[in-house]
C-alpha cells in the first residue's frame, strides 16, 4: 500500500536522521572560544559548499524532523493558482522568486543583476521602492511608526521583474558600473566599482517623480536565531546614538512596526534593520518575494498597487481548509523553526596565526567598535538550541551612517538614506565557497572582502583608512582573519 506524500517525506527523513547523516563531529578541543561562532549550535563538519544548511549541532533528534520539513518548505516551488495542488498554489501574481532558496542560494549571500545580461533578471536581489511623504497625513502615518516607508502609488513597495502568464511583469532591473582606482600605501591598487541602477521596460507607466530606489541582495540566512535571542536591552545599552564617549561612532537602534505585537518594536533583521523578529521578516518575504499570503500579510494580491488592475484581479490560491491563507500558519511556522536553526560553521583556522595577528589588527583599528565580537545569550526555554550559547557574530546590530558613498538616500522608519545596520561577519569567508557569484555589502558592488572594506565610510572612515596605511604583511593577516569567519 502506497503512503500519503507527507507520510513518505517524513519516512524518508527520519530514515537518513537514523542513519547518522545529520549527526555532526566535534570540533578540535584547541580551538579559541570563537573557533565556534554558534557555540553548541555550531555545525562541526567540513561541508564545502553545503556548509550553510545545517541544523543547529545541538538540536534534539525529534527536533530534526521539524528542521527538514521546514528546509522543503523553504526550498518549495510554488506555482500559480488555481491548481489540483492546492498547497502549494498561489504563486504572485508579481514576484521576484518562486522559492525562498532561489534568493538565498545553498542559505548564502546574493548577488547583484549581471550587467551583461539583465533579461536574466534579479535573481537573487530585489529594488526596494518607496516616496517621500506628500502631504501632512503621509507625515503623520509615518509619524505613528506603523509604515516604515511609503510605496510608489504605481509599483508599490517593491519592484518585482517576474509574474504569472496572465500578468505582466513590472520591467527588468538593469546595473551599469563606474570604475574608481584606490592606491593603497604601498602602492598596491585595488579597483572599486560604483553601480548605478535602473528600471527598463516598465510595463505600468512611469514610477513616481521622486521614487527612491534601494538595491539589497539576499543576505546570507546562518545563525540567525541565534541573532534574535540577543535581548534588547544589550543591544540599547551598546547604542550611544550621540557619541557620548567621544569615540566617532554613534550606533543606534532602528524602532519599526511589530505587527504580531501590535506596537513599536526594536529592528534587528534587514539591511537598514526594517524587521523586529524574525517571523516577521520570513513572512514579508513570502509576501513580497513570492506573492504569497500568510497571517501577518493576508493579502493574496501582495505587492499589486490599485493601478495594476489585471494584478488585482488575478486568481489567488487562499482557501478556507488553509485558513484563507497560502502560506498558513503551519507553513510559516516550520519555515521560522528552520530558520533559527540553520547553523554557522565552525573555522576550523581560528588559531592559526596570522588569523589570530589578523584579529588583533582588525580590534586595534577600531573594527570591532561597530561589529561587536560576542554575546553571551540568556537562558531561553522558549528557544532551547540558542539558550544560554556563547555566539561570535561580530555585530551590534545597530545602525551606523556609512557615508554619502554606500547611501541609497532612502529612509526606512528611523533610520536614514545613508544609515545601515552593521552586518554580522561570520560565514564571511564561505561566501562565495557557497555560491561563486555571492557579492558584499547591500548591493553586490564589492567582489572581495578588501573591496567592501575600501566603500566604509562616514563613521568607519578611520577604520577603512587605517586599512589603506597598513603594511602589506599586516593588511594579508586582516585578510586572513577575515576570511576565517
Amino acid at each position: 500500500m502506497q503512503l500519503p506524500a507527507m507520510r513518505l517525506s517524513r519516512f524518508m527523513i527520519a530514515t537518513a536522521l537514523v542513519f547518522g547523516a545529520m549527526t555532526p563531529a566535534f570540533a578540535d578541543e584547541t580551538l579559541p572560544a570563537d573557533g565556534l561562532p554558534g557555540g553548541a549550535t555550531t555545525w562541526q563538519k567540513k561541508t564545502g559548499r553545503m556548509a550553510f544548511t545545517h541544523h543547529s549541532a545541538n538540536m534534539t533528534f525529534e527536533k530534526r524532523l521539524d528542521f527538514k520539513l521546514g528546509e522543503a518548505l523553504f526550498q518549495r516551488l510554488w506555482v500559480t493558482a488555481p491548481t489540483r495542488t492546492k498547497a502549494a498554489d498561489g504563486l504572485g501574481p508579481l514576484f521576484n522568486s518562486r522559492a525562498c532558496n532561489g534568493c538565498h542560494i545553498r542559505n548564502g549571500r546574493g548577488h547583484p543583476v549581471d550587467a551583461n545580461d539583465p533579461s536574466a533578471g534579479a535573481t537573487s536581489m530585489l529594488l526596494r521602492l518607496s516616496i517621500p511623504p506628500q502631504n501632512d497625513t503621509d507625515r503623520e502615518l509615518l509619524a505613528t511608526g506603523r509604515v516604515s516607508t511609503l510605496p510608489d502609488p504605481v509599483y508599490g513597495g517593491q519592484f518585482q521583474d517576474f509574474s504569472i502568464p496572465s500578468v505582466p511583469a513590472e520591467g527588468k532591473v538593469t546595473v551599469r558600473y563606474d570604475t574608481q582606482a584606490i592606491e593603497l600605501a604601498d602602492g598596491s591598487m585595488v579597483e572599486l566599482r560604483h553601480p548605478t541602477y535602473g528600471i527598463a521596460d516598465l510595463a505600468y507607466g512611469p514610477l513616481h517623480d521622486d521614487v527612491m530606489i534601494s538595491p539589497r541582495i539576499a543576505p546570507p540566512m546562518i545563525g540567525l536565531g541565534l541573532l534574535e535571542a540577543i535581548p534588547d536591552k544589550i543591544l540599547l545599552a551598546n547604542a550611544d546614538p550621540q557619541d557620548r564617549d567621544g569615540n566617532g561612532i554613534s550606533g543606534r537602534v532602528n524602532r519599526v512596526w511589530d505587527i504580531a505585537k501590535d506596537e513599536v518594536a526594536i529592528g534587528r533583521f534587514g539591511w537598514k534593520a526594517g524587521m523586529p523578529s524574525l517571523d516577521q521578516q520570513n513572512q514579508n518575504a513570502f509576501q513580497f518575494d513570492i506573492g504569497l499570503s500568510t497571517p501577518l500579510y493576508p493579502n493574496a494580491y501582495s505587492d499589486c498597487t490599485e493601478a495594476q488592475s489585471l494584478c488585482r484581479g488575478a486568481p489567488n490560491g487562499n482557501d478556507p481548509e488553509f485558513d484563507n491563507l497560502e502560506a498558513h500558519d503551519q507553513i510559516t511556522d516550520l519555515v521560522l523553526y528552520y530558520a533559527r536553526n540553520i547553523a554557522p560553521p565552525m573555522r576550523p583556522n581560528a588559531s592559526d596565526p596570522d588569523v589570530m595577528a589578523g584579529r588583533e589588527i582588525f580590534n586595534s583599528i577600531g573594527c570591532a567598535s561597530c561589529h561587536t565580537p560576542s554575546y553571551q545569550l540568556p537562558e531561553r526555554a522558549d528557544m532551547p538550541e540558542q539558550s544560554g550559547q556563547m555566539i561570535w557574530p561580530y555585530s551590534d546590530l545597530l545602525l551606523h551612517d556609512m557615508g554619502d558613498g554606500l547611501a541609497d538616500h532612502r529612509p526606512e522608519a528611523e533610520a536614514s538614506g545613508t544609515e545601515w545596520r552593521t552586518p554580522p561577519l561570520w560565514g564571511l569567508g564561505r561566501a562565495q565557497e557557497i555560491d561563486p557569484r555571492a557579492a558584499y555589502l547591500h548591493d553586490g558592488r564589492a567582489r572581495s572582502i578588501l573591496e567592501a572594506v575600501l566603500w566604509h565610510g562616514g563613521e568607519a572612515k578611520p577604520a577603512r583608512d587605517a586599512v589603506t596605511f597598513l603594511p602589506s604583511s599586516d593588511r594579508s593577516k586582516l585578510l586572513a582573519f577575515l576570511k576565517s569567519l
